[in-house]
């Protein structure tokens, strides 16, 4: 049975995206901890971070990267960063968070975002994404 990240990725359930390429996606997340919350999955099914290979996972911390540097240039955060639970759902997957304060590295902060919050944030994130070289992939 596929995950709910997969039948995100194959368009069954909706998703905000701001990056796909040919081994992963980045969408918004529903509950994020700040405005902008991205999570990068990789498009194969895989549970656990230690069981992709180091090749899948030096991308996805690679794209990780280019989505923070995109946050820090569009969310007014002080930091961002990055949190692989692997517990709310059985597919690998990073979430990239701008923050400014440690203290926002909590799930229970998480709030519900409106379509309309998804929408602003992914439309941010996207613009600068293709302002530094990406639009290939957003």
């Amino acid at each position: 049975m596929a995950t709910l990240f997969t039948r995100i990725i194959d368009g069954e359930i909706p998703g905000t995206f701001v990056w796909r390429d040919d081994r992963c996606v980045v969408f918004l997340s529903i509950n994020p901890i700040s405005p902008g919350h991205a999570l990068v999955v990789p498009i194969e099914e895989i549970d656990h971070w230690v069981d992709a290979s180091p090749e899948l996972n030096a991308h996805l911390f690679r794209v990780a990267q280019l989505i923070g540097q995109a946050q820090q240039a569009v969310f007014d955060c002080d930091r961002v960063g990055l949190i692989v639970a692997g517990y709310e759902i059985p597919h690998l997957h990073v979430h990239v968070i701008p923050t400014t304060s440690i203290r926002e590295f909590n799930f229970a902060l998480a709030g519900n975002a409106t379509q309309e919050e998804l929408t602003i944030a992914a439309d941010l994130l996207r613009t600068e994404l293709r302002t530094r070289g990406y639009a290939e992939v957003v």
